[in-house]
């Protein structure tokens, strides 16, 4: 079995109790307060009480605690899976959209993202979800609402005279 392991000499519990009492992460303050506790004296298991936790994940928070201070006690958020498209092809598919669907799909009038699968996955070689392509035009800015498209030979002048008919 291991031996206890001990806490940084640079702080103490009143100090640990002022950062807790400004923290703006809660977790990062219970923590701190447990932390406080052990500079106290009290025991592990109480000192984990205090903190809400079990005495094995107090002592991973010490190990946290003497290696990078009172900012190791804060959750990081993990950095999740990479995009699967890149920024400069991210911003080629803006362009593409920009352009309009007529080069790439014949009689298509504007993109639906159903539209834009198989052209994602020709053009930069990535199967893409439909949910993943909306995700993705959402963040570089487009809209999933698009005007309606008016057909290139309709007759204005007919437009005009149906709406003095009614």
């Amino acid at each position: 079995m291991s031996g206890a392991i001990k806490l940084r000499d640079d702080y103490g519990g009143e100090e640990l109790r002022r950062l807790a009492a400004v923290a703006r992460d809660g977790c990062q303050g219970r923590r701190l307060m447990a932390l406080a506790a052990i500079y106290d004296g009290k025991n592990r298991t109480q000192a984990a009480a205090v903190g809400l936790m079990d005495r094995q994940t107090l002592r991973d928070w010490v190990i946290r605690f003497n290696e990078q201070g009172p900012e190791g006690l804060i959750n990081k958020k993990p950095s999740g899976r990479p995009s699967k498209l890149t920024a400069e092809q991210r911003r080629e598919l803006a362009q593409i959209i920009e352009k309009g669907p007529a080069d790439y799909v014949p009689g298509l009038i504007r993109w639906r993202c159903v539209d834009l699968v198989p052209v994602v996955k020709e053009r930069f070689g990535v199967e893409c979800h439909l949910a993943t392509i909306a995700r993705i035009l959402h963040e570089i800015g487009f809209s999933h609402i698009s005007p309606r498209p008016q057909h290139p030979k309709q007759d204005e002048q007919a437009i005009e005279e149906y709406k003095k008919l009614r």
